[in-house]
């Protein structure tokens, strides 16, 4: 029995961006680490040549990331937010308290939010899967990573604008 992979939420515009990230990756930039590989091979001894092992290092950071754009995309539920119905969802921007600290934040993937600095939190995280479908107003409780019980309170959600 496959698993089937998760669908993510993006914004048309992350989408957009992902997309000429992964051709830029793809194409002009495996090219460029082709040839910085291949230059550094003609130095000689590639034992103690750290010219070469840098390239194929970035090359194998460069193949990752590919992959990783490859997959999301292929996977991606592209649009606008949903419309808040007052409780949290793919693509909220959340505002709640969270052992006592107020804060606001990204339900969803990171790479939705760019170069903003909105906080991300998956769906997947243990704080996303705790308040999927809250109301404004209602508490939890969820197990951090270190075991420790986080209580935490929706105050606001509202759909995510892209910025």
């Amino acid at each position: 029995m496959s698993q089937q992979p998760p669908v993510t939420w993006l914004t048309q515009d992350a989408f957009d961006r992902l997309s000429a990230e992964l051709e830029q990756l793809s194409g002009p930039a495996r090219l460029d680490i082709a040839k910085k590989i291949e230059q550094a091979r003609e130095e000689g001894d590639l034992k103690e040549n750290g010219g070469y092992h840098a390239a194929k290092e970035e090359q194998g950071k460069i193949e990752a990331r590919i992959r990783q754009l490859t997959q999301l995309l292929r996977t991606a539920e592209v649009g606008q937010a949903p419309t808040s119905n007052g409780s949290v969802g793919l693509g909220s921007v959340v505002t709640a308290t969270i052992a006592g600290d107020e804060a606001t934040f990204l339900v969803g993937n990171r790479e939705i939010a760019g170069d903003s600095d909105l906080d991300v939190y998956s769906e997947q995280s243990p704080l996303g899967r705790a308040i999927l479908g809250l109301a404004v107003g209602e508490s939890t409780t969820y197990a951090a990573p270190n075991g420790r019980s986080i209580e935490v309170k929706v105050l606001a959600v509202e759909a995510y604008s892209g910025q």
